[in-house]
C-alpha cells in the first residue's frame, strides 16, 4: 500500500484578518517609558535594563518578541496559543495593554471590527496610547495646554512631525466613554473650516485611558484673549472680535444643519489660529437633534453663566439653548467681561442678566470695552449698537423668542457690511403680529438703530419657519 506524505502549511488555514495585542505588565510598561528594555531573567523574575538603550520601536519590538515567546510557549502549538490569545483578549480587558506593528497604531481584535463596520469610529485613525504618551511626555504639566471639568488637553509631536492636541478624559466609566463615542461620531461626519478637526483616536477599551487627537491651533482661546494671559490691550480690536463672531456663528449654523446642538459655546471652547480664525472645539456635551423633534429632554449641562435658562429650568434642550449661549458670547466679544462673575451684583452674576439689564436702562455703554472705540468712532458704535440688538434677542428667556442661528449669521454678515439700512416696519404688514409679539430693546437715544425699524429684519422674514412648531414631537434620551 503506498503511502502519500502530507504537507500542511499552517498559514493556508487562516484566510481572514485577525489583529494580535500584546498585553504588559505596569512595571514593563514604566521601564519602556523610561527608554529602557523589558526583560525577565533566568528564573522569570521582571528586569528593566536600561543600558543599551536603543530607540523607541526597536524597544517595543524587544518587549514583542519576548511577550510572543511567552505565549507562543503555552500549550506547545503556536497556532493554538495564538487564536486562544486572541479569543482570550476579546473577552477580557483585565491588564495593561500595548500594541506594536509596523506603523505603530493601536491594533485592538475588539475595537477593530467596530471600526471597520463603522459602528463606533467610523473610519477614524486608530492611534498607539503609548506612542501619545511618548508624544506628551507621558502626560506632562509642561504640556498642558488646557483644563476642563471632563478632560485636559495636551500638546504633542507626533512621529511623523504633526502637531497635535491630544485630549485626555480624566475619568473612566460609561458617561465618559458614551461621550467619547459621542464626540468622535460627531467629528468624523462634519467638515467646516470653523470646526476643530479630529485626526483620530485611541480604542474605546483601551484600559490606560481614552484619548482624542485633534489639529493643534496655536493661539489659544478667544477667553485667553480677552481676560487671560493673551490679554493685550488694543491685541482683539473691533473686526477681528466681529470676525470671531461671524465665523463661530457660521460653525453653529452648520452643525444645526446637521442635527447636532453643541450644548456647551462659549469663549473658551472657541480657538483661534495665528490668523485669528475660529475653530469651535469640545463635542463631549454635544447631542444629536432629529429635525422632527421640538426638543430633547435631558439634564441641563453647560458651563455656568452660559446655560438656557429655559433649557435649565425645564429640561428641554433645543438648538435655541446654543443661540442663547452664542449672545452671552456676543456680550463678551462686546465687553470682555466673564461670563459669570460673583463679584457682580446677584441678580447680574451671569452676564446674559448683566446685558438685558443695561440694555432695557439705555446703559450700554457700560457694556462696552472702553478700548474697542465706541466713544471716538461713528462706525465702530453704530456697528457695536447692532450687534448689542442682536445679542439682546439671543438672550430672551423665551426660546421662541430668539432668532435661529442661520439668521444670527446672517445679521452679522449684514453688520460687517455696514449695510444697516432696514425696512421699515409697515412694510411689512404681514409680519405686523410677530413683530409686536417679540421683546425689542428700548427706545434709547444711543440705540439709534432700534428706532422706527426693525430690529433685526430677518428673523421677521423668516418668522414661520421658527415660531411655528405644532407639527414637531419631543424626544427623551
Amino acid at each position: 500500500m503506498k503511502t502519500t506524505k502530507t504537507s500542511i502549511e499552517y498559514s493556508n488555514l487562516f484566510t481572514g484578518f485577525f489583529s494580535v495585542e500584546v498585553n504588559v505588565t505596569d512595571e514593563c510598561y514604566d521601564c519602556f517609558l523610561a527608554g529602557g528594555q523589558c526583560k525577565t531573567d533566568s528564573n522569570g523574575n521582571f528586569t528593566c535594563s536600561v543600558a543599551g538603550r536603543t530607540n523607541s520601536s526597536g524597544n517595543g519590538e524587544k518587549i514583542l518578541k519576548l511577550h510572543l515567546g511567552i505565549g507562543l510557549g503555552v500549550g506547545g502549538s503556536p497556532i493554538v496559543a495564538l487564536l486562544i490569545f486572541v479569543i482570550w483578549r476579546c473577552k477580557k480587558q483585565k491588564h495593561t495593554s500595548a500594541g506594536f506593528n509596523s506603523r505603530n497604531v493601536f491594533s485592538d481584535p475588539c475595537s477593530r471590527s467596530e471600526m471597520e463596520m463603522g459602528v463606533v469610529y467610523f473610519g477614524v485613525p486608530i492611534f498607539s496610547y503609548f506612542e501619545l504618551a511618548k508624544a506628551t511626555n507621558n502626560f506632562s504639566d509642561e504640556k498642558v495646554l488646557g483644563n476642563g471639568g471632563f478632560a485636559t488637553v495636551y500638546y504633542a509631536k507626533l512621529r511623523d512631525g504633526r502637531e497635535v492636541a491630544v485630549k485626555r478624559l480624566n475619568e473612566y466609566n460609561y458617561r465618559r466613554v458614551k461621550q467619547f463615542m459621542t464626540e468622535v461620531e460627531i467629528l468624523t461626519r462634519l467638515r467646516h473650516r470653523n470646526l476643530v478637526s479630529l485626526y483620530g483616536c485611541t480604542s474605546k477599551h483601551s484600559q490606560q485611558g481614552l484619548l482624542l487627537v485633534y489639529e493643534y491651533v496655536p493661539n489659544g482661546t478667544v477667553a485667553d484673549h480677552l481676560r487671560g494671559d493673551l490679554a493685550k490691550i488694543g491685541s482683539l480690536a473691533w473686526p477681528i472680535r466681529l470676525k470671531i463672531a461671524i465665523e463661530t456663528a457660521s460653525a453653529l449654523a452648520y452643525l444645526h444643519t446637521s442635527d447636532i446642538i453643541h450644548r456647551d459655546v462659549k469663549t473658551k471652547n472657541i480657538l483661534l489660529d495665528n490668523n485669528f480664525c475660529v475653530k469651535v472645539a469640545d463635542f463631549g456635551l454635544s447631542r444629536f437633534f432629529p429635525a422632527d423633534v421640538t426638543h430633547v429632554s435631558t439634564a441641563p449641562q453647560g458651563s455656568p453663566g452660559y446655560v438656557d435658562p429655559e433649557y435649565y429650568h425645564c429640561y428641554q434642550l433645543t438648538d435655541k439653548s446654543d443661540v442663547y449661549s452664542f449672545g452671552v458670547v456676543l456680550i463678551e466679544l462686546i465687553s470682555s467681561m466673564r461670563a459669570f462673575d460673583k463679584k457682580r451684583q446677584r441678580h447680574e452674576i451671569n452676564l446674559g442678566n448683566f446685558a438685558i439689564n443695561r440694555i432695557e436702562k439705555c446703559l450700554i455703554e457700560e457694556l462696552v470695552d472702553t478700548s474697542l472705540g465706541y466713544q471716538s468712532d461713528e462706525q465702530v458704535r453704530r456697528m457695536i449698537t447692532s450687534v448689542a440688538e442682536l445679542a439682546f434677542l439671543c438672550l430672551q428667556q423665551n426660546k421662541e423668542m430668539r432668532p435661529p442661528m442661520d439668521v444670527v449669521l446672517e445679521e452679522l454678515m449684514r453688520i460687517e457690511s455696514g449695510n444697516w439700512i432696514l425696512e421699515d416696519v409697515q412694510e411689512e404688514k404681514d409680519n405686523t403680529d410677530v413683530l409686536n409679539s417679540m421683546q425689542t430693546p428700548p427706545d434709547c437715544d444711543n440705540l439709534a438703530l432700534l428706532k422706527d425699524k426693525r430690529v433685526p429684519s430677518s428673523p421677521i422674514s423668516v418668522a414661520p419657519k421658527w415660531v411655528n412648531s405644532n407639527t414637531r414631537l419631543s424626544v427623551s434620551y
